[in-house]
């Protein structure tokens, strides 16, 4: 396969290279293929979680890539921001080589474009591009057409209800769960405003569980907050938010995998491969445990 570029987590940075981008308005998706949250086709015993995690999210490629090596296989994979756009590319049945790859090789202007909404708005980006960027390296599939069933989980902005997109645009669906509050617009479908769930649910691992897993695979690829560096305490509230958050959800799950990398994150390639490699890593050295848990009966 063609090596392409992975979308990577979507940045509050400043970017540069955008300005002969024309400005985009918000669309609305009401279409016959906009993403909906529908009941999925069959039982989905055994369900993988990928966390939000911004940066944090190239550990589910190494993750992944161990989890396959050990022979494991889920009946759904769920996932919330960035680890929806890894996980509709698992689902697809994409090789983990081209994976991995396409995580070394992202630029996050392949998808990020200068954003105008009329009467204003807080966000001066969008994730429109992603939109087409993901539904190519997905060959245009639906979510419901893929191999292993999806759930792109998204939150409605006004109503702050967590949603798992199963049918539908795969593209609009993780624009939506990677449309980061106050820096990337709201995808609207079907007249509402969606967007990232880590403020909501960055682990989803009860929402699985209502869709029908027996048993959960989580893997959270946050901060270990409990051994954040010296300096780092201007970071400590959002941590100790997102912990608040996960914990229900880590005691929902049958196992949780929590890899450990440096506090600190970038995008460079030093330390895309070294995240990588702790996931992996971290998930082999866990290999017996897992195939007790997530073994075929």
């Amino acid at each position: 396969m063609r090596r392409r570029q992975l979308l990577a987590p979507l940045l509050a940075a400043p970017l540069v290279g955008v300005a002969g981008c024309s400005w985009l308005q918000d669309v609305d998706h009401t279409g016959p293929d906009a993403p909906v949250a529908s009941a999925l086709a069959r039982p989905t015993p055994i369900a993988w979680v990928l966390s939000s995690g911004g940066p944090r999210g190239f550990a589910h490629v190494g993750v992944l890539k161990a989890l396959h090596e050990i022979g494991l296989r889920p009946d759904l994979v769920v996932g919330a921001s960035i680890g929806s756009m890894v996980g509709c590319l698992f689902a697809l049945g994409m090789p983990m080589g081209d994976i991995e790859q396409l995580a070394m090789d992202f630029s996050t202007l392949a998808v990020v474009r200068p954003h105008w909404r009329p009467g204003g708005g807080s966000e001066k980006l969008t994730g429109e591009g992603m939109v087409g960027f993901v539904n190519n390296l997905m060959n245009h599939q639906k979510l419901e057409h893929l191999p292993t069933p999806m759930a792109v989980v998204a939150m409605q902005q006004a109503s702050r209800q967590i949603v798992a997109f199963t049918t539908g645009n795969a593209g609009v669906a993780v624009q939506a769960s990677c449309a980061i509050e106050g820096t990337l617009a709201p995808v609207r479908i079907r007249g509402l405003p969606y967007v990232d769930p880590d403020l909501g649910a960055p682990m989803p691992v009860r929402l699985a569980r209502a869709l029908g897993a027996q048993r959960v695979l989580a893997v959270d690829v946050s901060a270990h907050e409990h051994k954040a560096p010296a300096g780092s305490e201007h970071f400590r509230a959002g941590d100790l938010r997102k912990r608040a958050l996960t914990e229900p959800d880590t005691r929902a799950a049958t196992f949780t995998l929590h890899p450990e990398f440096s506090y600190y994150v970038n995008m460079s390639q030093e330390f895309r491969r070294s995240v990588i490699r702790a996931g992996y890593e971290q998930t082999l050295a866990q290999a017996v445990s897992l195939q007790a848990l997530f073994a075929r009966q």
